[in-house]
C-alpha cells in the first residue's frame, strides 16, 4: 500500500510538519505526533475519534530524558523503569509543567514509557521531543499489529505508516500508577503481572474507569471486532447454542473438531502464552475480516498473560 514506508527521514519530516504517522512497536502500532504540537494531538484524537479525557502515552528514548516529562518520581517507579525499560511498561507519573494537558487529558499525571523496537527507538534519537502514540486504530476497534492492519484502517487520511515489520509483543504495554509510592496496576499488557511484583512487590489492581480515566485502556468495551464476539469457558457448549450461523472460533492450543465452524484459529499449538499474545490481534483481525455471523472466544488460563488475554477478550466480547 502507498502509505506505507520504512523511511525514517521521511518520518522525521512529517513529524517536524506537526504531522502524525503511525509507527512500529513491540506491542502494537501507534499514531505518533510531536507531544508539543497541540495540531499534531488534535489530530491523533480525532482520526482515532477518541474522547478527548482519555490520556496518551508518551514514548521517549531512554530513561535518561524521564526528568523531562515527570517529577517526584517514587522509588518503585524507578526500580520498574530499571527492570524493564525499553519494554512494554507504561509508568503513570506526576507530569512535568510543560507536558501539556491535551497529551493526559487535563491530569496531573502522564503516562510514559520508552519503547522496545529498533525502527521507534531510532526514528526517537533523530526527534528533539518525544512522541504520543495510541494505539493506531479507530476508538475501540482491534488494535493493529501489522502496519497493513494500520493502512486498512486509515489509508485515505495518514500520510504514512513507518513499516517495523509484525509486533513482537502483540498485545499493548501494562500500565502502572503509584498512590503514596505504592504501585497500582491500571491496565493489564504485554508484561505479567507476576514480572512486575517480582520487582515491587503486590500490586493493587483498578483497571475499568469509564467516567475518568487515569490510563489509556481503562474503559469496559474496548479492542472490539465489529463480527459479534462471545468468550466461553467451554466453545463446544456455545456451539451448541447457535444453531444455523457462519460461526469463527478463536482456541489457544488445541483445534476443535465440529462442522458449525466456519473458520478456525489457534494461537499457540505448543501452549505459549507469549506466542498466543503475540498473534491475538492478528488473528481476531482474520477473523473479523471474514463475513462470519459471530466469533467465539475461548476464556485463557487465569494466570501470566493469560489473564492478560482474558482481559483483552472480555472487552472485545459481549455480556
Amino acid at each position: 500500500m502507498s502509505i506505507i514506508s520504512n523511511s525514517i527521514p521521511k518520518a522525521v519530516t512529517l513529524l517536524n510538519q506537526e504531522q502524525i504517522i503511525a509507527i512500529p512497536t513491540e506491542t502494537v502500532y501507534g499514531l505518533a505526533g510531536n507531544i508539543y504540537s497541540s495540531r499534531a494531538i488534535e489530530s491523533i484524537f480525532t482520526m482515532k475519534q477518541r474522547p478527548f479525557f482519555n490520556p496518551l502515552i508518551v514514548h521517549i528514548k531512554s530513561a535518561d530524558v524521564l526528568f523531562e516529562i515527570a517529577r517526584d518520581i517514587p522509588e518503585k517507579a524507578a526500580l520498574l523503569a530499571k527492570a524493564f525499560w525499553p519494554g512494554p511498561l507504561t509508568l503513570v507519573l506526576k507530569k512535568h509543567i510543560t507536558i501539556p494537558d491535551l497529551v493526559t487529558g487535563g491530569k496531573d499525571t502522564v503516562a510514559v514509557r520508552v519503547p522496545n523496537h529498533p525502527v521507534i527507538l531510532a526514528l526517537l534519537n533523530q526527534l528533539a521531543y518525544p512522541l504520543a502514540a495510541p494505539s493506531a486504530n479507530p476508538f475501540g476497534s482491534i488494535s493493529p499489529t501489522t502496519a497493513i492492519h494500520v493502512a486498512d484502517y486509515f489509508e485515505e487520511v495518514l500520510p504514512m505508516v513507518l513499516d517495523g515489520g509484525a509486533c513482537q509483543r502483540g498485545i499493548e504495554s501494562t500500565i502502572i500508577g503509584f498512590e503514596n509510592g505504592e504501585p497500582i496496576l491500571y491496565r493489564m499488557g504485554s508484561l505479567a503481572v507476576e514480572d512486575i511484583e517480582a520487582v515491587v512487590g503486590s500490586v493493587k489492581m483498578i483497571t475499568h474507569d469509564d467516567i475518568a480515566p487515569v490510563a489509556p485502556g481503562m474503559l469496559s468495551k474496548h479492542y472490539a471486532p465489529l463480527t459479534t464476539t462471545f468468550l466461553a469457558a467451554d466453545v463446544k457448549k456455545k456451539l451448541i447454542s447457535i444453531p444455523n450461523q457462519k460461526i469463527g472460533v478463536l482456541v489457544f492450543q488445541k483445534r476443535i473438531e465440529d462442522s458449525n465452524i466456519a473458520q478456525q484459529e489457534v494461537l499457540s499449538p505448543t501452549g505459549n502464552l507469549a506466542e498466543a499474545a503475540s498473534q491475538l490481534y492478528a488473528a481476531l483481525h482474520r477473523l473479523d475480516n471474514s463475513h462470519l455471523d459471530c466469533i467465539i472466544a475461548e476464556r485463557f488460563p487465569d494466570f501470566g498473560l493469560g489473564k492478560t488475554i482474558n482481559d483483552r477478550l472480555k472487552r472485545a466480547t459481549q455480556k
